[in-house]
């Protein structure tokens, strides 16, 4: 995929809950607003149902593979426990070709990461499914088969949620709507290829009830 922003490294609000996010592009947010990112749309719309959880620190870079979010995850230490972790990561590796069985051993690893990263408790990480960039003008642009990249985005999505399953871990499908809006030019942003704003605030939507379980009272 495109090269773009660099990681955010900025520690969360000394305020409520610590929120971290990892991932690629689709987490940084490449061609909308910071405050537009779909993990800070998701921080604001749970704390204004009373969930105090801070704006995250956010682990994510444009292009980044499974490998490469794991590497930079090393460089960003010391870290420290975090009250809930997201994770969506995988597209960089079905876009360049990578192998699905790698993919499964690097996204189980960086799964155990996330998980001991919340603090050991796998019930504060959260998993989003992998968007259908096929679906995107972009995609339908690229000379590529879109109905191939569909197939082998379902079955990456498909070995993260087993992987999450066994886990314990909480998965959330936003590629059904990345699908469904895939076309539809208020869903992108300038490039043609990467979520808008809009967009985003729909995986915001799609990850809510799940975050609200896992971060209500035990």
């Amino acid at each position: 995929m495109l090269a773009g922003h660099v990681a955010d490294g900025a520690p969360a609000s000394a305020d409520g809950l610590r929120y971290l996010a990892l991932g690629d592009s689709y987490t940084i947010g490449e061609g909308v607003a910071g405050d537009d990112r779909w993990p800070l749309q998701l921080a604001r719309a749970l704390r204004a149902e009373g969930v105090a959880l801070a704006d995250p620190r956010i682990i994510a870079t444009t292009g980044w593979t499974t490998d490469e979010l794991a590497a930079a995850i090393d460089a960003a230490e010391p870290i420290g426990d975090h009250d809930f972790v997201s994770l969506l990561v995988g597209v960089n590796n079905q876009y360049r070709g990578r192998d699905l069985d790698e993919y499964r051993t690097q996204f189980t690893a960086l799964l155990e990461r996330a998980i001991g990263l919340a603090g050991g408790d796998a019930g504060r990480v959260l998993v989003l499914s992998i968007p259908d960039w096929g679906a995107t003008r972009f995609g339908r642009e690229s000379g590529r088969d879109p109905d191939a990249i569909a197939r082998e985005l379902d079955a990456f999505n498909a070995a993260a949620r087993a992987i999450c399953a066994a886990h314990g871990v909480a998965f959330v499908d936003i590629t059904t709507v990345s699908r469904a809006h895939g076309a539809d030019a208020s869903m992108l942003a300038d490039d043609g290829l990467h979520p808008s704003a809009r967009a985003h605030a729909d995986w915001a939507r799609q990850a809510l009830p799940a975050a609200r379980r896992l971060l209500a009272p035990r």
